[in-house]
């Protein structure tokens, strides 16, 4: 078992429990109730406090701040924390918030990769394989599905759903649910498929064909919600797995779902 490395001017406060082979960078701060698994590496002058639970081999950038306390009027020092899963990397001057409630956390899944300056609010929850490019503002209980994309500084509305293999372009804004697979712009639109995703993700052809059809029909069939997925559940694609997925999405929303928008929409609604 290999010792970890602590720069001489870091800061390890008492009861800190470091993995095996960690690396604690210059001007590093590392909380009492941290948590570090094997292999992690903290970059200089980064800070991780309150209780901030990490599995192994993250890497933290240059003055990122994990653990933080939540920007919410509603936060009284509840005892709350960050738990981190394996392999992600949060670059320089990342910021997670831990929960706002007692015994509450914000989460992050396993080989995410958080670039510059983005920033996870209170209560959030990030599965695998998640993607914020630089300067993303995530508000309080937003929900990212598995590899969901954020292209740089997209900003998304507190109790936001973003779905499996989304796509978000840059500086977007999104303030309601946004279903798996699709592909986002301007403001609370959905211009397509993220069919560069899909196949790169392995999806079948006959899936991502089935796939746009539903698409088709929910966003452009003529019909309110539940008619659009009452049709598609009925319909000969309702076994896929992705068309399940989408449509199992949609049915749990509370905020409502983003709107679907032609090509010839688009530059409109961003103007």
């Amino acid at each position: 078992m290999s010792k970890s490395e602590i720069h001489p001017t870091a800061i390890v406060e008492k009861g800190a429990k470091l993995g095996s082979g960690c690396v604690i960078g210059p001007g590093a701060i590392v909380g009492s109730e941290v948590e570090l698994g094997d292999g992690c590496v903290v970059g200089p002058r980064a800070v991780l406090e309150g209780r901030v639970k990490m599995g192994a081999k993250n890497r933290i950038g240059i003055g990122a701040v994990i653990g933080g306390e939540p920007q919410d009027l509603a936060y009284q020092g509840a005892k709350s924390g960050v738990v981190v899963g394996e392999g992600n990397v949060f670059r320089e001057y990342v910021t997670i918030h831990r929960g706002t409630k007692e015994g509450t956390d914000t989460t992050i899944g396993s080989h995410c990769f958080l670039m510059v300056g983005a920033h996870v609010a209170h209560n959030c929850r990030l599965a695998d394989g998640v993607t914020l490019v630089n300067n993303v503002l995530l508000a309080g209980y937003v929900e990212l599905e598995e590899r969901a994309f954020l292209g740089g500084a997209v900003v998304v509305h507190q109790f936001v759903r973003i779905g499996k293999l989304a796509m978000v372009r840059g500086q977007t804004r999104v303030g309601m649910d946004l279903p798996p697979y699709c592909m986002a712009v301007a403001t609370n639109g959905v211009c397509g498929l993220n069919s560069v995703g899909l196949r790169r993700a392995g999806v079948k052809p006959e899936n991502r064909k089935a796939l746009m059809r539903a698409y088709e029909e929910f966003f452009f069939g003529g019909k309110n919600r539940v008619q659009a997925l009452e049709g598609i559940r009925k319909g000969k694609d309702a076994k896929i797995g992705e068309v399940r997925a989408f449509c199992d999405f949609i049915e749990k929303t509370k905020r409502g779902i983003c709107h679907g928008l032609k090509p010839e929409d688009i530059s409109l609604e961003e103007n």
